[in-house]
């Protein structure tokens, strides 16, 4: 298996194998639809690799998905369980954002993929409508057995040298196509649908027609030739309603039969019902006299080659729209924008452009021409140029050719790198903030109901971004206040290699309680120190340089005596927030280390021989509760070679996680690192914490090393 598997991801179809073991799940779970999702080593984002049940145009949306975004997959990769939501309103609830974008009733489940302690992706699987609110036991296990399967696959691949990795696009699966009947089989089937009442017709999953009756055409009020292999709603202008394409979404993702009524101008109301299945969605077509109201304008279609649909860019509107609430930097909202516009609506290069000091700035850029706009980063606002024309005016432009805007800009000197483009106003609260630029490889003519999409886009952006910029400032203001509260570099202390990390939660302002502390007493001593104050935000973190300030001036006395003056004080000032620490008393002549804690996680301590384990610590009261309260106090060897690791909560702490449990994987993580420098160590035990906890704490981390003396 080891060398098949090589060979394959060798020859660059890894995603064969993947596709193989997929269809297996499929099979064995009785699912619909499946999503399967890498992700690469280092990184936090999921990309969609495999897809089955459903063409790639619906999974558009959803083929990067970061660990830290609130869906299903996502929490099952991060918090490695399995996620079970068996109807539409418990997935409404826990997850709004794909309930917002796929009101269909369908069950889903979402499990980790996993070898060892290597997070390797995800597994999405979805179920029809009609499926229980229950997942039974024996779809769980063939679920969570696939998983183990499909892991297994991708730690072959890897250990031959040949991993697998996710291509630009996922490999969509098609279902086999039924057993070509008899030439006279095949004729009597078409008399017997021929003769049935009313017309009929076949769509293929991706919803271009496949076959339709003389009758079906006579409805429709079309020659079967200009209809057969074009998707409905394109072909037929009466079609070209939102409400169509949505039931025929609806139909392809909950596998169940749904019914609609259109009007055919002049008069003539039309009944579909729709029957889906793995391999494609039979419709019958009948009349029906219901009355619908008079006067009813026939819609028009777009012109412009390659613009979706109506129904498809509303839902692509909606996606992006849901998608941008989540958003909490200018960088986030590029990115999103760039996952989400630039495959749904063919646009080739996407540069966003801010005014900043009279003059234009290049915020982020995405595409095939990411340079695009350089030259004119920096520009005055009054520069001869469409994006200050567009960014003064509020007004935007499009030139379907770059002759066009050749002619429109003679001496802006673009680049001839894109053929066609369009420039638009952000505007936020009546006021152009900045510009907008979709650059095309092709020609491209912007009909009045693109237009309006692409402005709505714009819309939608500039106010996301506005936020963003107003998350940026305080977020920088936070760092900097964080910054200055906890120390801007650990003192070098012979014979102790150290290292320290402070993260901010990703909710909140970027700053809170959390410090740590190294203080260096003399040739031979030393001590350290880290807590938590309860909160993050600038109450908490007053607080902690209070705490931290109390903590540094008692520095030198017992653990017990250091942490009982620092809750006298702060059971003085009752600041309304209690705080746990962690003291340790370092004596590097006699190599041992003295420990109290009030109410801190203790820390780990790895043995030279690279044991490590959980210290067991008395336990102590909470700072700021009792002015009374005592310390107990334990003193351990720290041998030449040993290592302490001190944290905060927000390290381990994720929801349905046992505390104890988390702290052991820590520990585990701690040992695998015996011969890495301390600098390496934090930044390893960090990127398992981003990839394991929610990332709603602050996390502050203290290596502490014994290096090994000479001889």
């Amino acid at each position: 298996m080891q060398d098949h598997s090589a060979s394959v991801a060798a020859t660059g179809s890894g995603t064969e194998l993947l596709g193989g073991a997929l269809t297996h799940v499929v099979q064995e779970t009785g699912a619909s639809v499946a999503m399967l999702y890498l992700l690469p080593r280092d990184e936090t984002t999921l990309h969609l690799t495999v897809l089955s049940g459903v063409p790639g145009q619906l999974a558009g949306p959803w083929t990067r998905v970061p660990l830290s975004a609130p869906m299903p997959v996502a929490d099952a990769v991060r918090l490695r369980c399995l996620i079970w939501l068996g109807s539409q309103e418990e997935l409404a609830r826990r997850y709004p954002r794909p309930a917002l974008v796929l009101p269909y009733r369908f069950a889903l489940g979402a499990a980790p993929i996993r070898t060892g302690a290597t997070d390797r992706g995800g597994l999405v699987l979805l179920w029809p409508g009609s499926h229980s609110p229950e997942l039974t036991p024996e779809e769980r296990d063939a679920m969570v057995s696939g998983c183990r399967g499909i892991g297994m696959l991708l730690q072959q691949a890897e250990s031959s040298g040949y991993p697998v990795l996710p291509g630009s696009r996922p490999r969509v699966l098609l279902a086999a196509d039924p057993p070509m009947p008899e030439p006279s089989e095949a004729a009597a089937a078409a008399e017997f649908v021929q003769r049935l009442p009313g017309g009929s017709c076949a769509l293929a999953l991706d919803g271009t027609v496949t076959y339709l009756t003389d009758a079906a055409a006579a409805l429709l009020g079309a020659r079967a030739d200009d209809v057969r292999g074009t998707l409905p709603w394109v072909s037929l202008p009466w079609l070209a309603d939102p409400v169509v394409e949505d039931h025929y979404r609806a139909a392809v993702i909950s596998r169940q039969q749904t019914s609609f009524t259109v009007l055919r101008p002049p008069g003539q109301w039309l009944s579909f019902h729709l029957f889906p299945s793995a391999t494609g969605i039979s419709v019958r077509i009948q009349p029906t006299t219901e009355p619908g109201p008079t006067g009813v304008p026939t819609p028009t279609l777009p012109t412009t080659t390659g613009v979706p649909s109506r129904a498809t860019a509303l839902y692509h509107l909606m996606h992006l729209a849901a998608t941008l609430t989540e958003a909490v930097g200018t960088q986030d909202v590029i990115a999103l924008a760039g996952d989400q516009l630039m495959s749904a609506f063919h646009i080739q290069t996407l540069v966003f452009m801010t005014s900043g000091e009279g003059r234009l700035r290049v915020e982020g850029r995405r595409g095939s021409h990411p340079a695009l706009m350089d030259r004119l980063d920096g520009a005055p606002l009054t520069s001869p140029t469409p994006a200050a024309h567009v960014l003064m005016t509020g007004m935007p432009d499009f030139y379907p050719t770059f002759d066009d805007l050749a002619r429109a800009y003679p001496s802006a000197g673009l680049r001839r790198a894109v053929a066609a483009c369009a420039f638009l106003p952000l505007i936020v609260s009546g006021r152009p903030v900045g510009s907008l630029v979709f650059a095309y490889d092709r020609p491209h003519s912007f009909d009045p109901e693109e237009r309006a999409l692409l402005s709505s886009i714009a819309g939608l952006l500039a106010q996301a971004l506005d936020r963003a910029r107003l998350y940026d400032s305080k977020d920088r203001l936070a760092h900097s206040l964080q910054a200055h509260l906890l120390p801007h570099s650990l003192p070098r202390i012979p014979g102790l290699d150290v290292a320290a990390r402070y993260l901010p939660a990703t909710r909140g302002m970027g700053v809170g309680g959390d410090f740590y502390d190294l203080i260096q007493l003399d040739d031979t001593t030393a001590a350290a120190a880290i807590g938590d104050v309860q909160g993050h935000n600038e109450n908490a973190a007053a607080l902690m340089g209070q705490v931290r300030t109390a903590v540094h001036a008692s520095a030198g006395a017992r653990p017990d005596e250091v942490l009982a003056r620092t809750n006298r004080l702060l059971t003085d000032l009752d600041p309304g927030l209690f705080t746990s620490c962690l003291y340790i008393h370092l004596d590097l002549a006699r190599h041992t280390a003295c420990l109290a804690t009030a109410g801190h996680p203790a820390p780990l301590m790895r043995q030279p021989d690279g044991q490590t384990d959980v210290l067991k610590l008395p336990p102590g009261l909470l700072l700021g509760i009792d002015p009374a309260s005592r310390y107990p106090t334990v003193e351990v060897p720290l041998p030449p070679g040993a290592a302490l690791a001190l944290y905060t909560d927000g390290l381990v702490e994720a929801p349905g996680v046992d505390f104890d449990d988390a702290a052991a994987e820590l520990a585990a993580h701690f040992a695998l690192a015996l011969d890495q420098d301390m600098e390496s160590v934090a930044s390893t035990l960090v990127r398992y914490a981003k990839r394991a906890t929610p990332g709603t704490d602050d996390i502050a981390l203290l290596l502490i090393n014994a290096l090994l003396t000479d001889g």
